[in-house]
């Protein structure tokens, strides 16, 4: 089984920062290959580990977006590039996942409509339209209202405006 560094440029690390993935789409490598995930920034990190499967499509085994790791070899270009066993295993590897918890996700909108159907069509043509760019999620642990944190494009986000 040989090892890749899978580069993607910034846009496509923000893609994979956004929506939950199973599989690194628009690559395929030999079945049984591993890869680290690398976003191409200024300072390079890895933000997964993948294995291809019998498809040859990339499946996430290790998944490091909320806590990117550096990356331990030279700046790649984006694309798929071998590495050695000892740069592969250079990336440590989560231990145990952490335990699942429940979370209460939430957008809020204030929507002028005719009725409740019509407030929900225009609830998600505002979704559509805006998207993770512009819309605030904000999400808490269930039993903890006070923990309430906004995110924006994947990432937490002050939406105090007396606050810089």
């Amino acid at each position: 089984m040989a090892k890749w560094a899978v580069v993607v440029a910034e846009e496509r690390y923000s893609q994979e920062r956004l929506y939950a993935e199973r599989f690194v789409s628009g690559v395929r490598l030999p079945a049984g290959d591993e890869a680290l995930l690398v976003a191409a920034l200024d300072e390079p990190v890895v933000f997964g580990v993948a294995r291809a499967d019998g498809e040859g499509r990339l499946r996430y085994t290790v998944n490091l977006i909320d806590a990117p790791l550096p990356f331990p070899g030279k700046a790649l270009e984006p694309g798929t590039h071998p590495v050695d066993e000892a740069a592969f295993s250079a990336v440590p590897r989560a231990e145990a996942a952490p335990a699942k918890r429940t979370w209460l996700v939430s957008v809020d909108l204030p929507i002028e409509a005719s009725s409740p159907a019509e407030a929900v069509r225009e609830f998600w043509a505002y979704v559509r339209d805006l998207g993770p760019a512009e819309l605030p999620a904000f999400v808490w642990p269930v039993g903890d209202e006070l923990a309430m944190q906004a995110f924006v494009l994947g990432a937490e986000a002050n939406q105090d405006p007396e606050e810089e």
